[in-house]
């Protein structure tokens, strides 16, 4: 049988999240009543999932958003556009219209569990069943803060104080990481495509990708490489200039003639970049994962320590392409940055090389 998706509302706010929540919705879902999920087979009934676009203010963000909107409301799920952030009194009239469906709810879907938005949105639901999708490279963060008990901070915050906002926030914060512990009568999963060892009572299912390959490609792929972009400058991880250096030696070392931005980097970084290296400059109207399916790609694909590293290569499997990481150097890291984020850039390449068996090159 399908997965059952009725009475669910999703929480979105980035169009990766709206991609996996696809995912999740078409996958045959965690083992259930001893079937196995190969033996559980048709086509899903969407029409009871309401996914909530928490719309941010980047255009990028937005544009990618109203793209996979249009592909969610294609397969048959309901689509609430929230301009979230709209003014000050936006977040009042967001949660005051979305009062009467959360109490109705029977399973939350959540892309961001870090998100204040979403916090305090979970305080006011119901729900018995909690689902968390994959953000990337955040949900192995927010699995292991989880099972150490820890208060839900993301990895790129520098140091441990809390602001005034922060303290204003904790308790709602503190009943959020509540409800998305484990409990006898409450139901939490997490469906990723990391590598995610998660505490006792938490369900974690695969994402494989499965949507994507089923309607998507294979693409056609081109002679030259191509490289992912990251937005480790703009979270004042990593040096701009030292990140420059690393792409023009990327690019003339290895053949690449196309750079696929992220969609929270900069213009004029991106403008600086094409200016020195003269790479091509794509900015993406859907997730990566979408687009190099759709083709045309390159042969090879080089990234930094992304989320894609753990996700092309499950979106790409059986195209013929290869996806390489390039590891962060030390020196590349900025003062500000905070000191947990070598050891998290690291783990998230490193796991990568292991789940898939990936090359590194050196910049």
């Amino acid at each position: 049988m399908p997965r059952d998706t009725s009475a669910t509302v999703a929480f979105v706010e980035s169009p990766v999240q709206l991609l996996n929540v696809l995912e999740w919705a078409h996958s045959p879902g965690p083992l259930l009543d001893g079937v196995p999920a190969q033996q559980r087979s048709g086509a899903p009934d969407l029409s009871g999932l309401t996914v909530v676009v928490l719309s941010p203010t980047d255009p990028m963000s937005r544009g990618q958003l109203r793209r996979m909107a249009e592909l969610a409301r294609d397969a048959g799920m309901r689509v609430r556009w929230e301009e979230a952030r709209g003014g000050l009194t936006a977040p009042l009239h967001t949660i005051g219209g979305l009062t009467p469906m959360l109490r109705r709810a029977d399973r939350i879907v959540m892309g961001d569990p870090f998100s204040r938005y979403v916090q305090l949105l979970l305080t006011v639901s119901r729900a018995r069943d909690l689902v968390v999708v994959d953000d990337g490279t955040a949900t192995m963060e927010f699995v292991s803060q989880l099972a150490r008990g820890e208060r839900l901070v993301r990895w790129h915050r520098r140091g441990s104080r809390s602001g005034a906002r922060d303290l204003l926030f904790a308790p709602v914060s503190a009943a959020a990481r509540r409800r998305l512990t484990p409990a006898r009568r409450r139901g939490v999963e997490v469906f990723s495509a990391m590598p995610i060892e998660a505490p006792e009572g938490i369900t974690v299912t695969p994402n494989t990708f499965g949507w994507t390959r089923a309607g998507f490609g294979p693409p056609r792929l081109t002679k030259g490489a191509d490289l992912v972009g990251t937005s480790l400058v703009e979270t004042g991880v990593v040096d701009p200039e030292s990140y420059l250096a690393a792409v023009g030696l990327l690019a003339r070392t290895h053949g690449v003639t196309r750079y696929f931005a992220h969609r929270r980097e900069s213009a004029e970084k991106l403008h600086t970049l094409h200016a020195r290296t003269g790479l091509e400059v794509v900015r993406p109207d859907l997730p990566l994962e979408l687009i190099a399916r759709r083709g045309p790609v390159g042969r090879t694909i080089l990234s930094f320590p992304s989320t894609v590293v753990h996700t092309l290569p499950l979106a790409l499997a059986g195209t013929g392409v290869s996806v390489v990481v390039c590891d962060i150097d030390p020196k590349w890291l900025t003062d500000s940055a905070s000191p947990r984020a070598q050891g998290f850039l690291d783990g998230v390449t490193g796991t990568a090389r292991k789940a898939h068996g990936l090359a590194t090159v050196a910049a």
